[in-house]
C-alpha cells in the first residue's frame, strides 16, 4: 500500500467526463486516461460523448482526409 497517494491534477470550476463512470465531476476525480476534459461548465461535459460523437462524423466525413478512397492520407 502506498503511503502517499497521487491526486489527479485540476482546479475548481473545470468539469470532466468520466468515460469509465459515465458521470460528470469537478475537479477532476478520475485518471486522464478514463475521462474527456476539461469544460467550462457542468452542461458542456454532460454533452462530452454527444460532441465527440459530432467530431468523428465531422471527421469521417472531411475532404481533406478521404480524397475519394477508403483510406485516410497517410495509413496506406
Amino acid at each position: 500500500m502506498a503511503l502517499f497517494k497521487k491526486r489527479t491534477v485540476g482546479k475548481p470550476g473545470e468539469w470532466y467526463y468520466c468515460l469509465e463512470h459515465h458521470k460528470v465531476e469537478e475537479g477532476p476525480e478520475c485518471p486522464a486516461k478514463d475521462r474527456f476534459g476539461p469544460y467550462t461548465s457542468r452542461e458542456e461535459a454532460q454533452h462530452a460523448m454527444d460532441t465527440a460523437r459530432e467530431r468523428n462524423l465531422e471527421w469521417e466525413n472531411d475532404p481533406k482526409w478521404h480524397d475519394g478512397g477508403t483510406t485516410p492520407p497517410g495509413q496506406a
